[in-house]
């Protein structure tokens, strides 16, 4: 496994070994004492699985207090971008955003701690994304951040996004609280 430091503290672009042969693949998706030697410490209580098609962007969402998540990301099938915000006042990256091109062929994992809000957007005809979470969801504390925010000003790569009605009402990011501090 290669940890590739992302420039934002605690966001990790996460790279696992391989075993490819005529048969097709084989890779650990997760390995907690792999993680724990790269300093992630993680437990998961929760995977998910979303199928969406091409030019849909999700997000960017997060979760506060009890239920903050950390989410560790990767693509089943198909091609999306991957979008991690640090929200935590005090961080020196607080506000940057961090993209990457996960693909069913890179193999490629994002691991984004609590303190991020997360969102991707789909370069294929369809995209079947898991990611683990380390709290259960919680309608009650769930929040959003607008996908198309000024402030942001996030390149999902789409000229014409389909985005929920739900997502359509978020907040700017300039009038998030400050339910993360670094």
């Amino acid at each position: 496994m290669k940890i590739i430091e992302t420039g934002l503290p605690g966001l990790h672009l996460i790279e696992p070994l391989v075993f490819k042969d005529s048969r097709g693949y084989f890779f650990e998706s997760f390995n907690e004492a792999r993680f724990l030697e790269n300093n992630i410490n993680c437990s998961f209580v929760q995977d998910n699985i979303s199928k969406s098609v091409r030019h849909t962007i999700r997000g960017l969402h997060y979760q506060v207090g009890e239920f903050a998540q950390g989410k560790l990301c990767q693509v089943i099938q198909g091609e999306i971008i991957d979008v991690a915000v640090d929200i935590r006042f005090g961080s020196p990256t607080f506000g940057k955003y961090y993209s990457a091109i996960l693909n069913e062929d890179n193999h490629q994992q994002l691991w984004l701690p609590p303190g991020f809000a997360h969102g991707f957007s789909v370069l294929s005809d369809t995209a079947i994304i898991s990611y683990k979470c380390t709290k259960l969801y919680s309608k009650p504390h769930e929040r959003a951040i607008l996908y198309n925010d000024t402030d942001l000003c996030i390149d999902w790569k789409l000229s014409q996004p389909i985005v929920s009605e739900k997502d359509l009402q978020a907040k700017p990011f300039r009038t998030i609280e400050q339910d993360f501090i670094f």
